[in-house]
């Protein structure tokens, strides 16, 4: 009896022993565990940062080998050729409305209905390149003044290349400024900077409205405009920036022939225009015309001429006019009779022909195809790839 209850009172602290043991042993064994996956993620952490600082090292030479190598370089072509220079490939070209200079507003945006259609290089600009840019409104391009009549003399040594520190301006009635206080193409480099509207984006395409280019620019750059850092309220410009009306003209009206020669041009030319119909083509013409885009040497000339002139392209009409241009419209104007000059502006190869008076009323008289320079049609953007867009609202 005695050792019956003994026995019942041995096994429950027998059994609670062995409990104890079996928890310690696994407590010793997950304490193992615990301290080598500790051990491991401690050489994990080690092993990441060695390769961290490994990848940055890595980076830092090869930045310093870049710099030595763009440094090597540019004292090889400052030695052969003199000052280093940069390549600069254009990313794409702009198929304009304004089929020469002449014409072609000096400043963006002031021509709402001034359409064209900017084509990249596909190899140098994949359209993915281009996603998000419909987002914007409006776009910062710049570009070459492919035109200019003295890039020849970016070819000269500098004390002979005679590029002029000042050139005239419209808006000074001929006077001079020096070339950075304008905005002339005609700099020691021709790049030009300039804004758009963004109509649409497609592809390797953006169509854009407002623009100032003429057709077949070069572009090197398109940035999007931001209004909170591209806009300036405080900013200050010389007063003669100020003089809105000097360049804008008293009136324009349309001769009875011209009319019913747009619709005949029409024909030819619509299927391969930026612009819907004659109608709009003729908003086009008067917004352009509502602009003096003669050059200063054109507008101080005598008015009395029957002289037909306009399609001169020693005559920079983009903005601030060259001497080259002054000098030929004077030997032109020795030979003077007695009517109003007429005048040419070459639009989506159309040529029209006008006459302003010298009270500044523009008489807008004829229109033609215009057949002097070459528009390729492959490839070209024109009104019926754009429907979408709605341009007409």
């Amino acid at each position: 009896m005695d050792i019956s209850i003994t026995r019942s009172q041995w096994l429950p602290t027998t059994l609670t022993l062995a409990l104890t043991v079996a928890a310690i042993v696994v407590y010793c064994v997950l304490g193992k565990k615990s301290k080598a996956k500790e051990s491991k993620i401690r050489e994990l952490e080690i092993s990441l940062k060695s390769s961290l600082d490994k990848t940055a090292a890595e980076r830092q030479g090869r930045i310093r080998a870049q710099q030595d190598l763009r440094k090597a370089l540019l004292q090889q072509k400052a030695g052969n050729c003199g000052p280093a220079s940069y390549p600069m490939i254009p990313i794409g070209t702009v198929q304009s409305c304004f089929t020469t200079r002449n014409g072609t507003p000096r400043q963006p945006l002031l021509v709402p209905l001034a359409r064209a259609c900017l084509m990249f290089d596909p190899v140098r600009v994949p359209p993915s390149s281009l996603e998000g840019l419909e987002e914007y409104s409006h776009v910062w391009i710049i570009y070459i003044f492919h035109l200019n009549t003295d890039l020849d003399k970016l070819w000269l040594e500098p004390s002979r290349s005679k590029i002029k520190a000042k050139v005239r301006v419209p808006r000074l009635k001929g006077g001079r400024k020096g070339v950075y206080a304008t905005r002339t193409p005609h700099r020691p480099c021709p790049i030009g900077l300039t804004v758009a509207k963004v109509e649409a984006v497609q592809d390797n395409m953006i169509l854009l409205s407002g623009v100032d280019l003429v057709d077949g620019t070069p572009v090197l750059d398109v940035k999007p405009y931001l209004p909170y850092c591209d806009s300036i309220p405080e900013s200050m410009v010389p007063d003669w920036v100020k003089e809105e009306k000097l360049l804008t003209v008293a009136s324009i009206t349309f001769s009875e022939v011209f009319h019913s020669a747009l619709l005949n041009c029409w024909e030819s030319v619509g299927r391969n225009s930026l612009y819907s119909s004659p109608n709009e083509m003729e908003k086009l013409i008067q917004q352009v015309l509502s602009w003096d885009i003669r050059s200063s040497s054109q507008r101080h000339r005598p008015h009395e001429s029957n002289q037909i002139v306009g399609n001169l392209e020693d005559v920079s009409q983009n903005a601030e006019d060259s001497e080259v241009g002054e000098e030929i419209f004077h030997q032109i104007s020795e030979n003077c009779d007695s009517s109003l000059i007429t005048y040419h502006l070459n639009l989506e190869g159309l040529d029209i022909s006008y006459m302003i008076d010298c009270k500044g009323n523009v008489i807008v008289d004829n229109v033609v195809p215009f057949s002097h320079v070459s528009r390729s049609n492959q490839n070209r953007c024109n009104y019926t790839m754009w429907k979408a867009t709605n341009l007409d609202n």
